[in-house]
């Protein structure tokens, strides 16, 4: 089957973005149904649009529709963030996703990478503080199982409940997770970079 055209490429990101901001979507999940919608689901994964690209559409999206509310929602969910941060101080927490990268909107979760040298120990200590988790995985960048929990937590500056992600990795892991994107910006920051943001809200990561 042929590629896709950049053209079509582009629309995909596009209506992935709409997705990703009116329903709260990952990315992921956003280009897969944005594929359905267009009527090339048959097409595969070659010709998707990368993140970054649907990360464009998406910042251009919210300026166009969202940009009254969105730095609003967006400072609430980082200070939320950085509150289980300190938290979880323990267990080296870099935020990660939409609310680092500055896309979150009040529909968007929150996700922590734990560096840890015990994986069973984040869960530990959420059993030892009383806190209620659910336990799931994702693939790994080598399609390997990585332990994540999610945590439902309450954003009183939004007034709704925000699900929080806490993925677990490894220690070893955290020197490769800094490495910036192709465009020199960072995938995810700690409690100190994510602090400098929100006193400087327009910086970018």
């Amino acid at each position: 089957m042929p590629a896709m055209t950049a053209t079509l490429a582009e629309e995909i990101a596009a209506t992935a973005a709409r997705l990703v901001v009116d329903e709260g979507m990952e990315y992921g999940q956003a280009k897969r149904k944005a594929l359905r919608a267009l009527g090339r689901a048959g097409a595969g994964r070659g010709g998707l649009p990368s993140n970054e690209q649907v990360e464009d559409e998406v910042r251009d999206y919210l300026a166009l529709f969202c940009a009254d509310t969105q730095p609003t929602e967006l400072a609430a969910l980082r200070r939320l963030a950085l509150l289980w941060m300190d938290r979880l101080t323990e267990f080296r927490p870099h935020l990660t996703g939409a609310a680092w990268r500055g896309t979150a909107t009040r529909l968007s979760a929150l996700h922590l990478d734990l560096y840890c040298d015990d994986a069973k120990s984040t869960e530990i200590a959420l059993i030892n503080r009383g806190i209620a988790y659910d336990v799931g995985s994702r693939p790994g960048v080598r399609g390997e199982p990585i332990d994540m929990l999610s945590i439902a937590s309450r954003c009183g500056e939004l007034g709704q409940t925000v699900t929080l992600f806490l993925t677990i990795l490894d220690h070893d892991d955290l020197r490769g997770a800094l490495k910036p994107d192709a465009r020199g910006r960072s995938w995810r920051g700690d409690a100190t970079a994510l602090r400098r943001l929100l006193d400087e809200p327009k910086a970018q990561p």
